[in-house]
């Protein structure tokens, strides 16, 4: 069994900005919720392994949760949050107001959608479930993936067979642990 969790917050996610892979750190509020994210990654059967994306502020909550569960996190790239091209550090209601067919399409997911100068949602959803299917084969399970909402949406889009048109409809707050 593979559980994700979404890292805590950061100032992008409180300002409602586009960070896609840069590197923004947990704010306040963001640490802690790494650290109820862990108590309650404890109050799971014990995980063998844990496993993570290298963006900031993912690793900022898989190393806090890994000190709590005695886990050395791994880190895999293909485990990123999208490449927002464009769209990078830009607030959402600016991009709306400034570009609003591409803001629908957006809005409207699905596999053909792609950031402008960045990757299609169907791009990220065959790395993350390569990477998900690796993990799966290490067989060292129950695993934990610290990972983005991004990330989360397109492997339960996948799992679920909703396709990728159901992207949005599904929420992943911040510190969030989810059965895959």
């Amino acid at each position: 069994m593979i559980f994700l969790a979404r890292h805590g917050e950061t100032d992008y996610n409180a300002e409602r900005r586009f960070q896609g892979q840069g590197a923004v750190p947990l704010n306040a509020r963001g640490l802690e919720q790494a650290r109820e994210l862990a108590r309650a990654a404890g109050r799971e059967p014990p995980f063998a392994a844990l496993y993570a994306s290298p963006i900031l502020r993912a690793r900022q909550t898989a190393e806090v949760v890994a000190e709590a569960l005695g886990l050395q996190p791994r880190f895999d790239a293909r485990l990123a949050e999208h490449d927002v091209g464009e769209w990078q550090d830009r607030l959402f209601a600016d991009v709306e107001a400034a570009e609003p067919e591409l803001w629908a399409r957006w809005q409207a997911g699905g596999a053909d959608w792609a950031f402008p100068g960045g990757e299609s949602l169907a791009q990220q959803q065959e790395r993350v479930i390569a990477a998900l299917v690796d993990v799966t084969q290490a067989g060292e399970l129950p695993a934990l993936v610290v990972c983005h909402r991004g990330v989360i949406r397109s492997a339960l889009c996948h799992t679920r067979r909703e396709g990728l048109a159901a992207y949005h409809g599904i929420a992943v707050p911040n510190g969030a642990l989810v059965r895959l």
